[in-house]
């Protein structure tokens, strides 16, 4: 069976982008923009295919902290798409504070 994924990275400036690059090109992936790229990734009936990829990825990378690996796929069951980090978390928004919205924030 495949399903279909968008990897977003980040390993930072001394990241080893070798391993994964060789990873991505072992899966045929194909780039989407800057650190994203698109695969389909085969896995056994009966498996959890996020499961399986995160552990595949996770096994072939050396990931530091402060490195991020996000994936996107569609969820079979409600055909919404969706997102996950198997690597790394969320940090503040960069473009936090330009929009026009304004937000009151009160203490207790």
């Amino acid at each position: 069976m495949e399903k279909t994924y968008w990897l977003s990275y980040d390993l930072g400036i001394g990241g080893n982008y070798e391993k994964l690059y060789g990873w991505l090109d072992d899966h045929k992936a194909k780039p989407c923009g800057d650190s994203v790229a698109y695969f389909q990734y085969s896995y056994n009936q009966g498996e959890n295919p996020d499961e399986v990829l995160k552990k595949d990825l996770l096994g072939a990378l050396d990931l530091k902290a402060g490195n991020k690996l996000y994936i996107i796929r569609k969820n079979d069951d409600t055909g919404k798409i969706m997102g996950t980090f198997i690597y790394g978390k969320r940090n503040a928004a960069p473009w936090e504070g330009y929009g026009s919205h304004t937000e009151e924030e009160v203490d207790q």
